[in-house]
């Protein structure tokens, strides 16, 4: 049985997350961490992000926000009820807390965030009944290449501290 393709691809959650991914690779090439973020609405695209902290100079140039302001001007309000958002890592606590918000109503994450992740890890501000909306959460979409890509940056990352000390 030949290997799918991409292309090849029937599940929309892994579609969209390749879509995330592309975001993400964007990060990766400005030196930044590799996160990507898409949100969908009626099987179309809507909102690209990916993480520009440090190029922006800019704590709030996270992919998720990114992508929920692009979407918001799409749809022309800052409710995106009847859309869904797809990450390469599990949201910070900001991110989080904007997703909730926007009153987006499904979140597919790829890895999870033992160090800073609000949708499960440390916290789940995405399913907290004392706020008046909660978000169904996928998790593991493509997590094999996502957290594989976190990896080789941190670890050429720490490769570059190193020699600059040197």
């Amino acid at each position: 049985m030949p290997k799918l393709k991409t292309t090849d691809l029937k599940n929309p959650d892994e579609k969209y997350m390749r879509e995330a991914i592309r975001q993400a690779k964007k990060a990766y090439a400005l030196g930044e961490v590799p996160i990507g973020c898409v949100i969908v609405h009626d099987d179309k695209i809507i909102g690209r992000g990916y993480n520009r902290r440090n190029t922006d100079k800019n704590t709030l140039s996270h992919a998720e926000i990114t992508a929920i302001r692009k979407a918001s001007k799409i749809i022309g309000d800052w409710r995106l009820e009847d859309c869904t958002l797809y990450v390469t890592l599990e949201p910070c606590q900001m991110c989080a807390g904007a997703i909730v918000q926007a009153r987006i109503p499904k979140v597919v994450m790829s890895c999870m965030n033992p160090k800073a992740g609000c949708a499960g890890s440390i916290l789940n501000i995405l399913d907290m009944p004392e706020f008046n909306h909660q978000v169904e959460i996928t998790q593991g979409v493509c997590e094999e290449e996502c957290s594989q890509m976190l990896k080789t940056f941190f670890k050429e990352l720490r490769a570059r501290n190193k020699k600059a000390t040197q």
